[in-house]
C-alpha cells in the first residue's frame, strides 16, 4: 500500500511539476494566445472546435501538450515542440531546409496536423488529440526560443540571471516575462486583444515557414543583446514587453486564422 501511494505522489507531483520544466510558452502564455484565437475564431469555426474539445476552452487545451509530458507513452511528441537551427538563414534557406527536413519538428508536425484535421475521415478520437497538439505548436512557434540554437537547446543552457534567481533565456521567455506582469491570463487579452485589421490579414496571410522565420530572426536578435551570465531586470522588462506582447498577440490571431480555415 504504502509502495502505491508513493507512486501516485511522485506521478501527481510529475503533472504538477512538468510544465515548469516544458520547452513552450508558460502556462499562462499559452492560455493568453488561445484566448485571444478563440475571440477572433468565425462562428463556424468555434462551434466546429467545441464539438471536438466539448466544455474545453482553447486557452485550457492549449497547455495539454506540455501536461501530458508526464505520460512516457507520449514521448514521442517532444520534438513537435520546436525547429532548431545551427546558424542564422535567410528565408529562402531556411524554407529549403525546412522543407527537405524530415525529422520531426513544429514546423513539419504542424503541417501534418492542419492536414489531418481537414480530412473528414479522421476519427474523433484523433482530432481531439490533434486539435489540441495544433493549438499548441502554433503558439510554441511564436516563443522565439523555440526557433533557436539547437548547441544550447533553445537557450536552456544559456545562463543569466532574472533579478536574483538563477534561470536561463529560454525560461525568461517562456514565464519569467510574462508572469512579472502580475496578470491573469484573461486579464492579460483585455490587455493586449486589440489587433488592426491590416495586422490580422498581414499575419494571418504569412505561411507557417514565415512564422518560424520572424522567430527565429527574433531569437537571434535576443542572443545578440546579452551574455552569459547577466542580470535581466526591469530594464530588460521594458525594453521587450511590447515583442513579449506582439508575439502573444500573433500567436493568437494566426491560430484563428488556421482554425478558421480547417473548420470555418
Amino acid at each position: 500500500m504504502k509502495l502505491k501511494f508513493v507512486k501516485k505522489l511522485a506521478l501527481g507531483l510529475a503533472i504538477i511539476y512538468a510544465p515548469m520544466q516544458s520547452m513552450a510558452w508558460g502556462t499562462n502564455g499559452h492560455r493568453i494566445s488561445g484566448q485571444i484565437a478563440e475571440n477572433h475564431l468565425t462562428p463556424k469555426a468555434l462551434a466546429a472546435v467545441r464539438a471536438i474539445l466539448g466544455h474545453e476552452s482553447i486557452a485550457m487545451a492549449s497547455n495539454w501538450a506540455d501536461f501530458i509530458k508526464s505520460d512516457p507513452a507520449y514521448n514521442y511528441l517532444y520534438s513537435w515542440h520546436f525547429v532548431d537551427f545551427e546558424r542564422p538563414m535567410s528565408y529562402p534557406e531556411m524554407t529549403e531546409y525546412l522543407n527537405h527536413d524530415t525529422n520531426p519538428n513544429a514546423y513539419n508536425k504542424l503541417e501534418f496536423l492542419v492536414s489531418e484535421l481537414k480530412k473528414k475521415t479522421t476519427t474523433k478520437e484523433n482530432k481531439l488529440l490533434y486539435l489540441r497538439l495544433l493549438i499548441h505548436i502554433t503558439e510554441d512557434i511564436h516563443q522565439p526560443m523555440h526557433t533557436a540554437h539547437s548547441g544550447d537547446k533553445g537557450g536552456n543552457d544559456f545562463k543569466v540571471n532574472w533579478f536574483t534567481k538563477p534561470t536561463n533565456l529560454h525560461s525568461i521567455w517562456d514565464t519569467e516575462l510574462i508572469n512579472f506582469q502580475d496578470l491573469s491570463y484573461t486579464e492579460y487579452v483585455k490587455a493586449i486583444d486589440y489587433p488592426t485589421a491590416a495586422q490580422i490579414k498581414d499575419w494571418q496571410a504569412a505561411p507557417i515557414s514565415k512564422w518560424v522565420f520572424e522567430s527565429s530572426n527574433l531569437a537571434e536578435q535576443l542572443y545578440k543583446e546579452i551574455t552569459p551570465g547577466e542580470t535581466l531586470n526591469y530594464k530588460y522588462n521594458f525594453t521587450h514587453i511590447d515583442i513579449l506582447n506582439q508575439q502573444l498577440l500573433k500567436g493568437g490571431i494566426r491560430l484563428a486564422g488556421l482554425l478558421n480555415k480547417i473548420f470555418g
